[in-house]
């Protein structure tokens, strides 16, 4: 993501295009990990980008455009989550009891169980607050100081979140172990 600066119109073009490019995937599936619905998420991205086009003048005031963006692209993910609109359509569909049942999809069933797609559940069945932490820190490599500025939170509530997250995951593992197969 390179902080890019210039006053011609399709500059601006040029950078947003950039960015798509080399984020779009990485910021999608970042509120895929929020909302748990691809195309939600490629929506949430896309407004994330209207915003990036919107701001291309301050973009040299922003300290940290990773931080930044991430930063975007959660909130945007959280206030989808927030909306009674989301919950009605989500908690009303007659796909979420397809969803939330204990018996696996037909076509699920035919899926090969690897390590990585048990991990990848186990990570989206963690609670936003430690699955943020664990997203942030693991899949998209962020540091711990680099985690206060796109959460806006103290370092110590990060390490702590960190922990138990790490905690219940390895208890979500080992329960796929035993008994998941």
């Amino acid at each position: 993501m390179r902080k890019v600066k210039n006053e011609d119109h399709s500059d601006r073009d040029a950078w947003l295009e950039t960015i798509m490019d080399e984020s779009g995937e990485r910021l999608t599936k970042l509120a895929y990990n929020y909302v748990k619905d691809w195309s939600l998420a490629e929506d949430i991205v896309q407004d994330v980008f209207v915003t990036c086009f919107r701001h291309y003048e301050k973009i040299d005031e922003i300290t940290s455009f990773k931080a930044w963006i991430y930063r975007l692209v959660i909130n945007r993910a959280k206030d989808v989550l927030k909306s009674s609109a989301f919950k009605r359509v989500v908690m009303n569909s007659s796909l979420y009891s397809l969803f939330t049942s204990k018996e696996p999809l037909p076509e699920m069933s035919l899926v090969k169980r690897s390590e990585e797609e048990i991990l990848s559940r186990s990570v989206l069945d963690l609670p936003v607050k430690y699955r943020e932490v664990i997203i942030l820190y693991y899949y998209e490599e962020c540091s711990i100081s680099e985690m206060v500025n796109v959460l806006g939170m103290n370092v110590n509530t990060i390490k702590t979140r960190l922990n138990r997250g790490r905690n219940k995951l390895k208890n979500r593992m080992e329960r796929w172990g035993h008994d998941g197969k």
